[in-house]
């Protein structure tokens, strides 16, 4: 028996609480010492409390493993993505400079050619590399420094064995999207129908199902298109109630919980630490796009809070063998509604509330 379970056992439950009460009082009092400016909060940190530790590790392992991740390429490259997207927006600017990007696009070439030799990269996001480069050398007017990437890029294409032809992966005219019929009123619709739904009917969800919605998701918005987080799909009941029950708050309800997806934010994608949030950010952005994927195809949802408290955060990591520098974002139960289960009214904010509008007079 651990020794968290077996204090519960011990300790009366009434002392508990009293203890707790106690303890939040005296810090709600003890920080008004330390929260005046920023270094008497850092030191309060340091001294007191190591509620951030884990995220400050996090954020160096995953500075160490960005740069590592240059020098042995995978499945996808962050700086290869990121500086792809840079230069997609200097080919769109209006007016168009005749010389942009001289600041990186030796690194951008480069990687690319190191992504071509190691052949480990995926092949979308290789041949989107390829598309954009080809077009940034044929509209740009060289510099000292673009010269040089010209050279290595002209270079790449007589020496390696590529077979790459030019696709449609460059920047396109806003005309050209697809049409769209959905009005705002069936837009409501959806939204309203897309509930935090916790009673599922015990089915799988087909596979290829979860993929629909998963390339549905991938087309949501990310910071420099890095998409810095990954989709961990649990479907064996057992095993999904168990994650489930990590997260502290699905008390009663997760044990038939039969399909569960783990939103996991990977800090390898940054070099600095000023993007430590944009996992956050980016994964929320793609997970709620998947929750209406999903709700478009009659799969209900449900998005789980992940505090972070350092005992579930080891049980997820030994879970799913996660990393130093990957974070759990949130939690995803999906699967068909039990048509009798409850959904909570959950009042929401109104427009009024919600909105500061700046311009207007807020009288």
């Amino acid at each position: 028996m651990k020794p968290r379970e077996i204090a519960k056992k011990i300790i009366p439950a009434k002392l508990v609480h009293r203890l707790r009460e106690y303890g939040a009082s005296f810090d709600r009092r003890f920080i008004k010492l330390f929260a005046g400016t920023r270094f008497t909060s850092a030191l309060y940190y340091l001294l007191f409390s190591r509620e951030f530790g884990r995220e400050q590790q996090a954020v160096l392992k995953g500075r160490l493993a960005y740069w590592q991740s240059l020098k042995n390429i995978e499945r996808t490259c962050a700086l290869l993505r990121r500086n792809t997207h840079r230069l997609e927006k200097g080919l769109i600017m209006r007016p168009r400079r005749p010389s942009f990007a001289s600041d990186y696009i030796g690194e951008t070439v480069s990687c690319f050619r190191d992504a071509a030799i190691a052949q480990t990269l995926n092949e979308a996001e290789l041949q989107w590399a390829y598309d954009v480069l080809d077009e940034y050398f044929n509209c740009v007017t060289d510099t000292p420094k673009i010269a040089v990437a010209r050279k290595v890029w002209t270079e790449l294409h007589n020496k390696l064995p590529l077979t790459f032809k030019r696709t449609d992966a460059v920047p396109y005219p806003h005309e050209t999207l697809p049409p769209c019929d959905i009005t705002p009123e069936q837009l409501h619709v959806l939204f309203q129908r897309r509930r935090s739904v916790r009673w599922y009917q015990p089915q799988q969800v087909p596979l290829d199902e979860v993929h629909r919605a998963m390339s549905m998701a991938s087309l949501a918005p990310s910071a420099c298109n890095r998409q810095p987080f990954e989709f961990y799909v649990v479907q064996e009941p057992k095993r999904a109630a168990k994650i489930a029950n990590m997260a502290g708050g699905t008390v009663g309800f997760a044990e038939q919980i039969s399909n569960l997806i783990v939103v996991v934010g990977d800090l390898k994608a940054y070099p600095a630490e000023r993007d430590r949030h944009c996992i956050y950010i980016d994964a929320s952005l793609a997970s709620m796009q998947l929750m209406l994927a999903f709700e478009t195809m009659g799969i209900a949802t449900c998005p789980i809070n992940w505090p972070d408290i350092e005992f579930r955060e080891k049980l997820l990591e030994q879970e799913l063998g996660l990393t130093g520098e990957q974070r759990p974002v949130m939690l995803i139960a999906f699967g068909y509604a039990d048509p009798t289960g409850g959904i909570p009214y959950s009042a929401k904010k109104s427009s009024t509330i919600l909105g500061r509008f700046l311009d207007h007079d807020s009288h």
